[in-house]
Protein backbone atom coordinates (compact mmCIF):
# COMPACT_ATOMS: atom_id res chain seq x y z
CA UNK A 1 0.00 0.00 0.00
CA UNK A 2 1.31 3.50 -1.19
CA UNK A 3 2.47 5.81 1.67
CA UNK A 4 0.72 9.10 1.86
CA UNK A 5 3.51 11.56 3.06
CA UNK A 6 3.19 15.53 2.15
CA UNK A 7 6.55 17.45 3.05
CA UNK A 8 6.92 20.98 2.11
CA UNK A 9 9.98 22.51 1.76
CA UNK A 10 11.76 25.16 4.52
CA UNK A 11 11.17 28.08 1.71
CA UNK A 12 6.97 27.19 1.67
CA UNK A 13 7.63 27.81 5.77
CA UNK A 14 5.13 30.71 6.75
CA UNK A 15 6.28 33.74 7.55
CA UNK A 16 3.96 34.92 9.19
CA UNK A 17 1.40 34.02 11.83
CA UNK A 18 -2.36 34.55 11.15
CA UNK A 19 -4.25 36.41 13.89
CA UNK A 20 -7.56 35.06 14.03
CA UNK A 21 -8.95 38.39 15.99
CA UNK A 22 -8.95 40.13 12.33
CA UNK A 23 -11.79 38.33 11.35
CA UNK A 24 -13.86 36.96 14.36
CA UNK A 25 -17.36 38.60 14.55
CA UNK A 26 -16.92 38.70 18.20
CA UNK A 27 -14.16 39.75 20.24
CA UNK A 28 -13.85 38.15 23.18
CA UNK A 29 -14.62 40.73 26.34
CA UNK A 30 -11.74 42.80 27.85
CA UNK A 31 -9.43 41.12 30.26
CA UNK A 32 -9.86 42.98 33.46
CA UNK A 33 -7.44 44.25 35.92
CA UNK A 34 -7.57 41.66 39.29
CA UNK A 35 -7.54 44.80 41.49
CA UNK A 36 -9.43 47.18 39.67
CA UNK A 37 -11.57 45.23 37.94
CA UNK A 38 -11.11 47.55 35.20
CA UNK A 39 -10.02 46.80 31.33
CA UNK A 40 -6.13 46.07 31.91
CA UNK A 41 -3.70 48.19 30.18
CA UNK A 42 -0.47 47.07 28.36
CA UNK A 43 1.51 48.75 30.91
CA UNK A 44 -0.47 46.15 33.47
CA UNK A 45 1.72 43.11 32.19
CA UNK A 46 4.73 44.70 32.02
CA UNK A 47 5.67 43.63 35.09
CA UNK A 48 5.81 39.71 33.52
CA UNK A 49 5.79 39.88 29.65
CA UNK A 50 7.80 42.13 27.30
CA UNK A 51 5.88 44.32 25.50
CA UNK A 52 6.28 42.95 22.25
CA UNK A 53 3.97 40.02 23.59
CA UNK A 54 1.59 42.21 25.19
CA UNK A 55 1.50 44.06 21.20
CA UNK A 56 0.81 40.96 20.22
CA UNK A 57 -1.71 39.97 22.78
CA UNK A 58 -3.81 43.20 22.07
CA UNK A 59 -2.97 43.33 18.00
CA UNK A 60 -5.91 42.82 15.79
CA UNK A 61 -3.80 42.64 12.74
CA UNK A 62 -4.30 40.00 10.50
CA UNK A 63 -0.53 38.98 9.87
CA UNK A 64 2.06 39.39 12.11
CA UNK A 65 5.60 38.83 10.66
CA UNK A 66 7.79 35.68 11.92
CA UNK A 67 11.19 37.03 12.80
CA UNK A 68 14.20 35.49 11.32
CA UNK A 69 15.72 34.16 14.39
CA UNK A 70 13.13 32.89 14.95
CA UNK A 71 12.00 31.30 11.75
CA UNK A 72 15.95 29.77 11.73
CA UNK A 73 15.15 27.72 14.85
CA UNK A 74 11.61 26.80 13.66
CA UNK A 75 13.66 25.21 10.47
CA UNK A 76 15.05 23.08 12.58
CA UNK A 77 11.73 20.47 12.11
CA UNK A 78 9.40 23.22 10.66
CA UNK A 79 7.57 22.36 8.40
CA UNK A 80 5.99 19.44 9.95
CA UNK A 81 4.64 16.26 7.56
CA UNK A 82 1.24 15.50 6.49
CA UNK A 83 0.07 12.07 6.98
CA UNK A 84 -2.58 10.30 5.30
CA UNK A 85 -3.92 7.45 7.87
CA UNK A 86 -4.34 4.63 4.89
CA UNK A 87 -4.09 1.81 7.55
CA UNK A 88 -6.41 3.57 9.97
CA UNK A 89 -8.68 3.92 7.28
CA UNK A 90 -8.46 -0.49 6.39
CA UNK A 91 -8.87 -0.58 9.69
CA UNK A 92 -12.14 0.84 10.21
CA UNK A 93 -12.84 0.14 6.84
CA UNK A 94 -14.61 3.82 6.65
CA UNK A 95 -15.00 5.90 3.44
CA UNK A 96 -13.57 8.88 5.04
CA UNK A 97 -10.09 10.24 4.39
CA UNK A 98 -7.80 10.68 7.81
CA UNK A 99 -5.18 12.78 7.53
CA UNK A 100 -2.84 13.93 10.21
CA UNK A 101 -0.63 16.90 10.99
CA UNK A 102 2.24 15.51 12.92
CA UNK A 103 4.08 17.85 15.75
CA UNK A 104 5.80 14.95 17.63
CA UNK A 105 8.61 16.26 15.11
CA UNK A 106 10.18 19.03 17.18
CA UNK A 107 13.17 18.39 19.83
CA UNK A 108 10.42 18.43 22.55
CA UNK A 109 8.18 16.26 21.14
CA UNK A 110 4.87 18.23 20.90
CA UNK A 111 3.77 21.40 19.03
CA UNK A 112 4.53 23.73 21.98
CA UNK A 113 7.82 24.74 21.15
CA UNK A 114 5.84 27.04 18.35
CA UNK A 115 5.22 29.46 20.83
CA UNK A 116 8.44 28.91 23.36
CA UNK A 117 10.28 29.38 20.69
CA UNK A 118 8.98 33.10 20.08
CA UNK A 119 8.72 33.69 23.65
CA UNK A 120 11.75 33.12 24.45
CA UNK A 121 13.49 35.43 21.53
CA UNK A 122 10.82 38.60 22.76
CA UNK A 123 12.41 38.20 26.25
CA UNK A 124 15.51 37.77 25.53
CA UNK A 125 15.45 41.03 23.46
CA UNK A 126 13.74 42.68 26.42
CA UNK A 127 16.61 41.85 28.66
CA UNK A 128 15.22 39.15 30.53
CA UNK A 129 17.64 36.60 32.12
CA UNK A 130 14.68 34.03 33.46
CA UNK A 131 11.54 32.73 33.10
CA UNK A 132 9.09 31.59 35.55
CA UNK A 133 6.38 28.89 34.05
CA UNK A 134 4.24 26.15 34.77
CA UNK A 135 3.64 22.75 33.35
CA UNK A 136 0.92 20.10 33.57
CA UNK A 137 1.91 16.90 31.48
CA UNK A 138 5.65 18.48 30.93
CA UNK A 139 5.57 19.11 27.21
CA UNK A 140 4.74 23.10 27.95
CA UNK A 141 7.75 23.08 30.83
CA UNK A 142 10.08 20.95 28.12
CA UNK A 143 9.33 23.41 24.92
CA UNK A 144 10.48 26.17 27.85
CA UNK A 145 13.67 24.24 28.64
CA UNK A 146 14.21 23.89 25.13
CA UNK A 147 13.84 27.78 24.20
CA UNK A 148 15.71 28.89 27.22
CA UNK A 149 18.52 26.64 26.24
CA UNK A 150 18.84 28.02 22.70
CA UNK A 151 18.43 31.62 23.72
CA UNK A 152 20.69 31.63 27.60
CA UNK A 153 17.92 31.49 29.66
CA UNK A 154 17.36 30.41 32.98
CA UNK A 155 14.30 28.54 33.37
CA UNK A 156 11.95 27.26 36.45
CA UNK A 157 9.32 25.12 36.06
CA UNK A 158 6.21 24.07 38.53
CA UNK A 159 4.94 21.10 37.17
CA UNK A 160 1.73 19.92 38.63
CA UNK A 161 2.62 17.20 41.19
CA UNK A 162 0.31 14.31 39.53
CA UNK A 163 2.08 14.45 36.61
CA UNK A 164 5.90 15.22 38.65
CA UNK A 165 5.67 11.65 39.68
CA UNK A 166 3.61 10.12 36.72
CA UNK A 167 5.67 10.86 34.29
CA UNK A 168 9.17 11.67 35.60
CA UNK A 169 10.80 11.70 32.16
CA UNK A 170 9.43 14.73 30.92
CA UNK A 171 10.88 16.19 34.56
CA UNK A 172 14.53 14.62 33.33
CA UNK A 173 14.23 16.44 29.66
CA UNK A 174 13.51 19.48 31.31
CA UNK A 175 16.30 19.34 33.91
CA UNK A 176 18.18 17.68 30.64
CA UNK A 177 18.02 21.24 28.76
CA UNK A 178 19.14 23.13 32.11
CA UNK A 179 15.69 23.62 33.47
CA UNK A 180 15.06 23.91 37.30
CA UNK A 181 11.92 21.84 38.15
CA UNK A 182 9.74 21.52 41.31
CA UNK A 183 6.69 19.91 42.02
CA UNK A 184 3.19 21.93 42.14
CA UNK A 185 2.58 23.20 44.98
CA UNK A 186 6.14 23.86 45.89
CA UNK A 187 7.10 25.74 49.47
CA UNK A 188 9.10 27.78 47.40
CA UNK A 189 6.07 30.38 47.00
CA UNK A 190 3.41 31.87 48.88
CA UNK A 191 -0.08 30.06 47.10
CA UNK A 192 2.00 26.67 46.73
CA UNK A 193 2.45 27.47 50.86
CA UNK A 194 -1.04 27.97 51.43
CA UNK A 195 -2.36 25.22 49.09
CA UNK A 196 -0.30 22.86 50.78
CA UNK A 197 -1.60 23.66 54.40
CA UNK A 198 -4.52 23.41 53.20
CA UNK A 199 -4.51 20.28 51.85
CA UNK A 200 -1.07 18.25 52.32
CA UNK A 201 -1.58 15.93 49.65
CA UNK A 202 -2.78 18.10 47.20
CA UNK A 203 -2.54 16.63 44.11
CA UNK A 204 -1.93 20.20 41.98
CA UNK A 205 -3.96 21.72 39.40
CA UNK A 206 -2.85 23.85 36.32
CA UNK A 207 -4.36 26.51 37.52
CA UNK A 208 -2.43 26.61 40.71
CA UNK A 209 0.92 25.93 39.22
CA UNK A 210 0.15 29.25 37.56
CA UNK A 211 -0.16 30.77 40.43
CA UNK A 212 2.69 29.77 41.84
CA UNK A 213 4.95 30.98 37.97
CA UNK A 214 3.52 34.22 38.43
CA UNK A 215 4.26 35.08 41.69
CA UNK A 216 7.53 34.21 40.87
CA UNK A 217 7.54 36.50 37.98
CA UNK A 218 6.28 39.03 39.79
CA UNK A 219 8.33 39.06 42.69
CA UNK A 220 11.56 38.65 40.77
CA UNK A 221 14.00 41.55 38.87
CA UNK A 222 14.83 40.49 35.70
CA UNK A 223 12.25 37.54 35.95
CA UNK A 224 9.42 37.01 33.36
CA UNK A 225 6.23 34.91 33.08
CA UNK A 226 5.74 32.50 30.09
CA UNK A 227 2.53 30.80 29.52
CA UNK A 228 2.16 27.81 26.80
CA UNK A 229 -1.44 28.07 26.11
CA UNK A 230 -4.85 30.14 26.72
CA UNK A 231 -3.39 33.89 25.54
CA UNK A 232 -3.73 35.35 22.38
CA UNK A 233 -0.33 35.61 21.16
CA UNK A 234 0.15 31.83 22.05
CA UNK A 235 -2.78 30.54 19.73
CA UNK A 236 -1.01 33.25 17.43
CA UNK A 237 1.92 31.57 17.35
CA UNK A 238 0.29 27.94 16.42
CA UNK A 239 -1.33 28.98 13.11
CA UNK A 240 2.22 27.86 11.61
CA UNK A 241 0.28 24.00 12.05
CA UNK A 242 -2.70 24.90 9.85
CA UNK A 243 -1.50 26.99 7.58
CA UNK A 244 1.20 24.51 6.63
CA UNK A 245 -1.66 21.67 6.66
CA UNK A 246 -3.58 24.00 4.23
CA UNK A 247 -0.59 23.78 1.90
CA UNK A 248 -0.07 19.95 2.29
CA UNK A 249 -3.59 19.73 1.87
CA UNK A 250 -3.79 21.50 -1.75
CA UNK A 251 -0.81 19.41 -3.02
CA UNK A 252 -3.43 16.10 -2.19
CA UNK A 253 -5.69 17.77 -4.01
CA UNK A 254 -8.33 17.99 -0.79
CA UNK A 255 -9.61 20.02 1.94
CA UNK A 256 -10.91 19.00 5.30
CA UNK A 257 -14.98 18.78 6.08
CA UNK A 258 -13.96 18.06 10.01
CA UNK A 259 -10.97 19.23 11.89
CA UNK A 260 -10.65 18.36 14.92
CA UNK A 261 -8.02 18.84 17.87
CA UNK A 262 -7.79 18.21 21.66
CA UNK A 263 -8.34 21.29 23.77
CA UNK A 264 -6.88 21.96 27.34
CA UNK A 265 -5.90 25.63 27.24
CA UNK A 266 -6.76 26.11 23.48
CA UNK A 267 -3.11 26.47 21.85
CA UNK A 268 -3.21 23.20 20.33
CA UNK A 269 -6.61 23.41 18.83
CA UNK A 270 -5.72 27.38 17.88
CA UNK A 271 -3.27 25.53 16.16
CA UNK A 272 -4.54 23.16 13.51
CA UNK A 273 -7.74 25.27 13.59
CA UNK A 274 -8.07 28.90 13.23
CA UNK A 275 -6.58 28.97 10.06
CA UNK A 276 -9.61 26.66 9.02
CA UNK A 277 -12.29 28.84 10.94
CA UNK A 278 -10.93 31.92 8.76
CA UNK A 279 -12.33 29.82 6.56
CA UNK A 280 -15.45 29.04 7.44
CA UNK A 281 -16.13 32.68 8.89
CA UNK A 282 -15.40 33.56 4.84
CA UNK A 283 -18.21 31.04 3.66
CA UNK A 284 -16.19 27.08 3.77
CA UNK A 285 -18.15 24.47 4.92
CA UNK A 286 -15.80 22.80 7.29
CA UNK A 287 -16.41 22.02 10.85
CA UNK A 288 -13.63 22.89 13.71
CA UNK A 289 -14.11 19.97 16.79
CA UNK A 290 -12.38 20.65 20.21
CA UNK A 291 -12.22 17.69 22.16
CA UNK A 292 -11.80 17.72 26.25
CA UNK A 293 -12.03 15.30 29.24
CA UNK A 294 -15.18 14.08 30.62
CA UNK A 295 -12.96 14.80 33.99
CA UNK A 296 -12.26 18.17 33.21
CA UNK A 297 -14.97 19.53 30.68
CA UNK A 298 -14.43 23.17 30.39
CA UNK A 299 -16.07 23.93 27.30
CA UNK A 300 -19.22 21.32 27.56
CA UNK A 301 -20.38 22.17 31.11
CA UNK A 302 -18.34 25.31 31.98
CA UNK A 303 -20.33 28.80 32.28
CA UNK A 304 -19.26 31.70 30.01
CA UNK A 305 -18.29 34.28 32.25
CA UNK A 306 -15.13 36.33 33.61
CA UNK A 307 -12.94 34.07 36.04
CA UNK A 308 -9.12 34.00 36.77
CA UNK A 309 -6.84 32.10 34.83
CA UNK A 310 -5.22 31.01 38.28
CA UNK A 311 -6.28 29.65 41.78
CA UNK A 312 -4.90 32.77 43.94
CA UNK A 313 -6.14 35.13 41.74
CA UNK A 314 -3.15 36.63 40.31
CA UNK A 315 -4.05 36.95 36.68
CA UNK A 316 -6.37 39.02 35.07
CA UNK A 317 -10.41 37.85 34.60
CA UNK A 318 -10.70 36.36 31.08
CA UNK A 319 -13.95 35.94 29.84
CA UNK A 320 -13.67 32.25 29.36
CA UNK A 321 -16.21 28.85 29.61
CA UNK A 322 -14.81 27.67 33.18
CA UNK A 323 -15.44 24.99 35.48
CA UNK A 324 -13.95 28.27 38.22
CA UNK A 325 -10.57 28.88 39.29
CA UNK A 326 -10.24 26.71 42.03
CA UNK A 327 -11.33 23.75 40.86
CA UNK A 328 -9.36 20.90 40.78
CA UNK A 329 -9.40 17.56 38.40
CA UNK A 330 -8.52 14.19 39.04
CA UNK A 331 -5.07 12.93 38.17
CA UNK A 332 -6.15 11.86 34.54
CA UNK A 333 -2.85 10.84 32.64
CA UNK A 334 -3.66 13.69 30.34
CA UNK A 335 -2.28 16.32 32.46
CA UNK A 336 -2.21 18.48 29.73
CA UNK A 337 -6.30 19.14 29.54
CA UNK A 338 -6.78 18.99 33.33
CA UNK A 339 -6.90 23.10 33.23
CA UNK A 340 -10.39 24.66 34.78
CA UNK A 341 -10.98 27.24 31.67
CA UNK A 342 -9.73 27.77 28.31
CA UNK A 343 -8.14 30.18 25.52
CA UNK A 344 -11.05 33.43 25.51
CA UNK A 345 -10.41 33.12 21.69
CA UNK A 346 -11.52 29.61 21.61
CA UNK A 347 -14.58 30.30 24.64
CA UNK A 348 -15.69 32.94 21.98
CA UNK A 349 -15.90 31.03 19.14
CA UNK A 350 -17.50 27.86 21.00
CA UNK A 351 -20.11 30.98 22.55
CA UNK A 352 -20.77 31.97 18.33
CA UNK A 353 -20.83 28.15 17.36
CA UNK A 354 -18.02 28.67 14.96
CA UNK A 355 -16.26 25.77 16.55
CA UNK A 356 -17.72 22.26 18.43
CA UNK A 357 -17.34 20.28 21.57
CA UNK A 358 -17.45 17.28 22.82
CA UNK A 359 -15.71 15.51 25.76
CA UNK A 360 -14.53 11.72 26.41
CA UNK A 361 -13.75 9.10 28.82
CA UNK A 362 -10.40 8.30 29.28
CA UNK A 363 -10.34 4.49 29.16
CA UNK A 364 -12.31 5.21 25.44
CA UNK A 365 -9.69 7.41 24.80
CA UNK A 366 -6.63 4.81 24.78
CA UNK A 367 -8.48 1.94 23.39
CA UNK A 368 -8.50 4.75 20.14
CA UNK A 369 -5.00 5.52 21.17
CA UNK A 370 -4.03 1.76 20.75
CA UNK A 371 -5.82 1.02 17.52
CA UNK A 372 -4.02 4.38 16.18
CA UNK A 373 -0.65 3.19 17.77
CA UNK A 374 -1.20 -0.29 16.38
CA UNK A 375 -2.42 0.63 12.77
CA UNK A 376 -0.43 4.01 12.28
CA UNK A 377 2.68 3.07 14.29
CA UNK A 378 3.31 6.33 16.24
CA UNK A 379 2.23 6.49 19.84
CA UNK A 380 0.37 9.12 20.51
CA UNK A 381 0.52 11.70 23.44
CA UNK A 382 -2.75 11.20 26.17
CA UNK A 383 -3.69 14.49 25.20
CA UNK A 384 -3.84 13.69 21.62
CA UNK A 385 -5.53 10.58 21.81
CA UNK A 386 -8.92 12.70 22.81
CA UNK A 387 -8.73 14.07 19.54
CA UNK A 388 -7.91 10.16 18.00
CA UNK A 389 -11.27 9.56 19.36
CA UNK A 390 -13.17 12.12 17.69
CA UNK A 391 -11.98 10.86 14.43
CA UNK A 392 -12.65 7.70 14.48
CA UNK A 393 -15.78 8.06 16.05
CA UNK A 394 -16.59 10.52 13.52
CA UNK A 395 -14.67 7.45 10.39
CA UNK A 396 -17.15 5.47 11.82
CA UNK A 397 -20.09 7.23 11.12
CA UNK A 398 -19.30 7.63 7.77
CA UNK A 399 -18.94 4.45 7.55
CA UNK A 400 -22.45 3.75 8.46
CA UNK A 401 -23.70 7.05 6.65
CA UNK A 402 -22.14 5.91 3.35
CA UNK A 403 -20.61 9.14 3.11
CA UNK A 404 -17.42 10.24 2.34
CA UNK A 405 -15.52 13.02 4.15
CA UNK A 406 -12.28 14.22 4.80
CA UNK A 407 -11.20 14.53 8.25
CA UNK A 408 -7.93 16.31 9.29
CA UNK A 409 -6.40 16.36 13.23
CA UNK A 410 -3.56 17.50 15.03
CA UNK A 411 -1.12 14.72 16.23
CA UNK A 412 0.28 17.22 18.44
CA UNK A 413 2.66 15.18 20.13
CA UNK A 414 4.14 11.81 20.71
CA UNK A 415 3.79 9.20 23.89
CA UNK A 416 7.19 8.06 24.21
CA UNK A 417 7.49 9.47 27.78
CA UNK A 418 3.91 8.69 28.65
CA UNK A 419 4.27 4.83 27.98
CA UNK A 420 3.62 4.56 31.93
CA UNK A 421 -0.12 5.60 31.13
CA UNK A 422 -0.50 2.81 28.63
CA UNK A 423 1.03 0.38 30.72
CA UNK A 424 -1.76 1.23 33.64
CA UNK A 425 -4.17 1.25 30.75
CA UNK A 426 -3.36 -2.36 29.45
CA UNK A 427 -3.19 -3.35 32.82
CA UNK A 428 -6.98 -2.63 34.11
CA UNK A 429 -5.78 0.63 36.28
CA UNK A 430 -7.32 3.36 34.54
CA UNK A 431 -10.78 4.01 35.34
CA UNK A 432 -13.19 6.63 34.37
CA UNK A 433 -14.54 9.23 35.93
CA UNK A 434 -17.23 11.79 35.45
CA UNK A 435 -17.20 15.21 37.49
CA UNK A 436 -19.66 15.33 39.29
CA UNK A 437 -22.47 17.89 38.25
CA UNK A 438 -22.79 19.59 42.33
CA UNK A 439 -19.09 19.70 42.43
CA UNK A 440 -18.60 21.98 38.90
CA UNK A 441 -21.94 23.92 40.78
CA UNK A 442 -20.18 23.84 44.19
CA UNK A 443 -16.70 25.63 41.98
CA UNK A 444 -18.56 27.57 40.04
CA UNK A 445 -20.64 29.29 42.90
CA UNK A 446 -16.99 30.74 44.40
CA UNK A 447 -16.94 32.98 41.03
CA UNK A 448 -15.99 36.33 41.73
CA UNK A 449 -18.89 38.67 40.59
CA UNK A 450 -18.04 41.72 38.08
Amino acid sequence: MKETKIILSEKEMPRKWYNIMADMPNLPGQPLHPGTKEPIVPDDLLPIFPMALIEQEVSQERWIDIPEEVLDIYALWRPSPLYRAHRLERLLNTPAKIYYKYEGVSPAGSHKPNTSIPQAYYNKQAGIKRIATETGAGQWGSAMALAGNLFGLDVTVYMVKVSYDQKPYRRITMETWGANVYASPSELTEAGRKALAEDPDNPGSLGLAISEAVEDAATHEETNYSLGSVLNHVCLHQTVIGQEAKKQLEIAGDYPDIVIGCCGGGSNLAGIGFPFVHDKINGKQVRVIAVEPASCPTLTKGEFRYDFGDVAGLTPFLMMYTLGHDFIPPGIHAGGLRYHADSPLVCQLYHDGLIEARSYHQTGVFEAALQFARSETIIPAPETAHAIKAVIDEAILCREEGKEKTILFNLSGHGYLDLQAYADFMDGKLSDYEYPEEKIREALSKLPVL
